[in-house]
């Protein structure tokens, strides 16, 4: 049924391409299921409804395009175009968020919709270990690196299904892994039944590694390419350190902790043996798992000190600038010399790989971080760090001029704050960072740099970070997108209306803000919170409790 604004489907609708686009059709069926879903009668276009799945290869990854008419018999026609990998998925949950609320039906205008991202590398950032999207298990952990995987060895799969489902419905291009790979959440076949799982839904899995650290590929288990037990064998290729393992963060009101174990062993990346070694396990890692990538780095909990490396690093890289106890944990030059060699033995395997290069913490706008770095080749992905207090400079200062003068290309921002690893000894995980998410996104977008990655661990059962994660797609697709318009289509009809949302907004940061409020002002805010989830009912009543719940929690501790 057509009118002059307006294209509805109901009864029977076929389906050309759910062949291809398996998940995209179950996705229409999934939330349409009112409709009779054809798939045997795509041809009868002139008898049925219709919508037709469809690569365009001419756009951009991620880009979609959805066009109505009506074929010659009269029916509707509505086509859905999609860049590679991603596009014709994110352009179904276009039409699913356009299409639902008519009882059933599927109503959608008949102007045609275009959309592309503003950012291309959209990026989760995760360790295995404090990933906790499956609420209902056992081995919950909320901040480490170096630490043993504690949930049932279905844990794994159970967190990063959620994890990518949510990220194929909002636009989230992928998600980086540390401790991909572990013999004790099943290893090889539990991997690539995750990665074949992300494919289908249009999600990149980026295992994340470090030269000659962080466990080699194999993060923990009895493998040739996990590196505690290549080291055993191989004991004259351990690195010698130039100071402890570890590091502190400026911004963090508390000292971490870096036991030793399998976990904190390193390589010597001047040795031929160690690059051979890993040049041969990422090659096995791209031709063994359908990966949409890799996160590469030099490791950042300490530098191999030997007469070697000080030696090929020279004057590149001055040692005093990992001298002091605060001072750099990790060697620019080390990446310089080693990554390319990674980046070639991914690429010999697969030629649509996105390879993150990280250039660490609080450097962007250092020149002579940069020296080390200028012969890093094109096409990697270069991903620059900053911590909270790093973040205000950058948004003050950093300018599209100096991002597109930059050796490196294309380049990346990584939020490292907004989550456990800085702030004061709560946790900033279930804080409301949707602003900074918002402001970070921006600031990219308007600089030049293509993309931006923020951590992606906690459960969005908690209201403040599904509005976070909320304004991490958006803002990160669609950079323009001003506050008012994404509070008013995005945040305030989860939560019972614009003064609803607003008022959520105001409390959840007055909760974030303080670290001690008092008694009687965390009464006054449970009240409201409660009679606003009062108001409402379904899943706006539960993002509710999930903010009450933490004002109790503060209440129950009395601060």
């Amino acid at each position: 049924m057509t009118d002059s604004e307006t294209i509805v489907l109901d009864g029977a609708v076929a389906i050309d391409g759910a062949e291809k686009f398996s998940h995209s059709a179950e996705r229409l069926r999934t939330e349409f299921p009112a409709i009779e879903w054809r798939t045997d009668a795509a041809g009868e276009g002139a008898e049925l409804p219709v919508i037709r799945l469809r690569d365009d290869a001419d756009l951009e990854e991620g880009a979609l395009r959805i066009r109505t008419g009506q074929s010659a018999g009269g029916a509707p026609d509505v086509t859905v175009e999609g860049g590679p990998f991603s596009g014709v998925i994110y352009g179904v949950e276009e039409l699913i968020r356009r299409g639902k609320g008519q009882g059933g039906k599927l109503s959608l205008g008949r102007e045609t919709i275009e959309q592309s991202p503003g950012l291309k590398y959209r990026t989760f950032w995760t360790w295995d270990h404090s990933t906790n999207w499956e609420l209902s298990q056992v081995g919950q952990q909320e901040i480490g690196v170096f630490n043993p995987y504690g949930k049932p060895p279905s844990g794994f799969l159970a967190d990063y299904k959620r994890l990518v489902d949510y990220c194929s419905i909002n636009r989230i291009a992928a998600v980086v892994i540390y401790g991909f790979l572990r013999d004790s959440h099943g290893g090889i076949e539990v991997a690539q039944e995750l990665c074949r799982y992300a494919n289908q839904r249009g999600v990149r899995i980026l295992p994340g590694i470090a030269i000659g650290s962080y466990g080699g590929v194999y993060w923990e288990g009895d493998h040739r390419y996990n590196l505690a037990t290549w080291l055993r064998k191989n004991p004259q290729f351990a690195a010698s350190m130039e100071k402890g393992v570890g590091f502190q963060l400026e911004d963090l009101a508390f000292p971490l902790n870096f036991p030793r174990s399998d976990y904190t062993v390193s390589a010597c990346p001047s040795a031929p043996e160690t690059m051979d070694w890993m040049s041969e396990a990422v090659s096995w890692m791209a031709e063994t798992f359908e990966i949409g990538g890799i996160n590469i780095e030099a490791g950042d909990y300490g530098v191999c000190g030997c007469d070697r490396c000080v030696a090929r690093r020279g004057e590149r890289e001055e040692a005093k600038r990992r001298a002091a106890d605060t001072g750099e944990s990790w060697s620019h030059a080390d990446m310089a010399d080693n990554f390319p060699r990674l980046f070639e033995a991914a690429n010999a395997k697969r030629d649509d790989l996105w390879l993150y290069s990280e250039l660490q913490w609080d450097n962007l706008l250092d020149p002579d971080a940069h020296q080390a770095t200028d012969r890093l080749p094109k096409g990697g992905i270069y991903q620059h760090t900053a911590n909270r207090t790093y973040w205000g400079r950058l948004k003050n200062e950093l300018q599209r001029d100096y991002v597109m003068d930059l050796p490196t290309q294309p380049n990346v921002l990584r939020c490292q704050f907004a989550c456990q690893w800085n702030g004061d000894e709560r946790t900033e995980r279930y804080a409301l960072n949707a602003s900074t998410f918002a402001e970070m996104a921006q600031k990219s977008h308007a600089v030049g740099m293509q993309g931006l990655t923020v951590w992606g661990e906690p459960s969005p059962y908690f209201a403040t970070v599904e509005l976070s994660y909320l304004a991490f797609a958006r803002f990160s697709y669609e950079p323009t997108l001003t506050w008012e318009r994404f509070i008013d289509e995005d945040v305030a009809p989860l939560l019972g209306g614009r003064d609803a949302a607003d008022l959520f907004i105001a409390t959840a940061g007055e909760v974030d803000a303080h670290q001690t409020l008092a008694p009687e002002r965390l009464e006054v805010l449970r009240r409201q919170v409660r009679d606003a989830g009062d108001a409402v009912s379904g899943e706006a009543a539960r993002r509710w409790l999930t903010l009450e719940e933490r004002i109790a929690k503060r209440q129950f501790m009395g601060r």
